[in-house]
């Protein structure tokens, strides 16, 4: 039997994309002959998952995990709907989560490569592109809790952390963050990009206003404050109607149960990825 060495798998797997296994068999059949190994893949379509990896990748699914004092949200993309809705699928993103959790990757590029061999298996089993496309850890401290809803069957995914249990609450907030697709939680965590981009279109409605012509600039510049501060709160999640109680707000709520977010993360599986 030939000897297969660590060093060859590697080559060939660069060569071909295919599974770590699929490399070692290959090999192992051509007596450790790359070449004649690389014909072998081709011959048995393993090959193919290499072929994938220029097509477009918007469906697929957000699933959250919470492993002990931590909670992760991904979102891992595949080219159709019928994919993503089988049972092999939703493995790999079961997988997927699993081994972020594990491994600690410090950065979406380091995670991808520890989940490398899980999605060249799966492009093979499979016969699409699919990739973890983004992905958020949370560690957590104290009596802070973590809550999660998966809308859609994993098309829309949340991950929301509370300061302390509250499970009621934590469900409704979830759900509210599924259906208005908050952007911020208050005024005050608006970045300032996103404020500076608000204030220049508000300043240029101001300034070509007829009515506003004859006003002081500081009564100017205050109208213009009030129409970006009005413009952004509908994207505050603490300043929005309560999904549960619309007489209320989510700050309001808040409030009164004496409980406070942490952090909220919403992913909407595709949104952004161009076709």
């Amino acid at each position: 039997m030939p000897e297969v060495t660590i060093d060859l798998i590697k080559a060939l797997r660069e060569r071909t994309q295919a599974g770590i296994m699929d490399c070692k068999k290959a090999l192992l059949a051509n007596d450790g002959d790359i070449e004649k190994a690389v014909d072998y893949l081709r011959e048995k379509g393993i090959v193919k998952a290499a072929s994938k990896a220029n097509r477009i990748a918007a469906e697929g699914l957000s699933q959250v995990l919470v492993d002990g004092n931590k909670a992760i949200i991904a979102e891992v993309n595949c080219e159709t709907d019928f994919v993503s809705s089988g049972d092999k699928f939703h493995k790999l993103v079961d997988d997927v989560l699993s081994t972020i959790a594990s491994k600690n990757p410090s950065s979406l590029d380091e995670a991808k490569k520890e989940c490398e061999p899980l999605f060249i298996d799966a492009t093979v089993a499979m016969g699409e592109k699919m990739e973890l496309r983004r992905y958020e850890e949370v560690a957590l401290s104290g009596s802070q809790k973590a809550y999660s809803y998966i809308h859609m069957g994993g098309k829309i995914g949340v991950l929301l952390i509370l300061d302390k249990e509250c499970d009621e609450l934590g469900k409704g907030i979830s759900m509210h963050i599924a259906a208005n697709a908050p952007q911020y939680l208050d005024l005050s965590s608006v970045p300032a990009a996103d404020r500076e981009r608000e204030l220049g279109v508000a300043t240029a409605e101001v300034r070509d206003d007829p009515k506003l012509q004859n006003k002081p600039e500081a009564v100017k510049a205050q109208i213009v404050e009030r129409k970006v501060d009005k413009t952004l709160s509908k994207d505050c999640l603490s300043l929005q109607e309560y999904l549960i109680d619309p007489s209320k707000t989510v700050g309001g709520i808040l409030q009164e149960k004496g409980v406070s977010i942490v952090k909220f993360v919403r992913y909407k599986v595709g949104e952004g990825v161009a076709a």
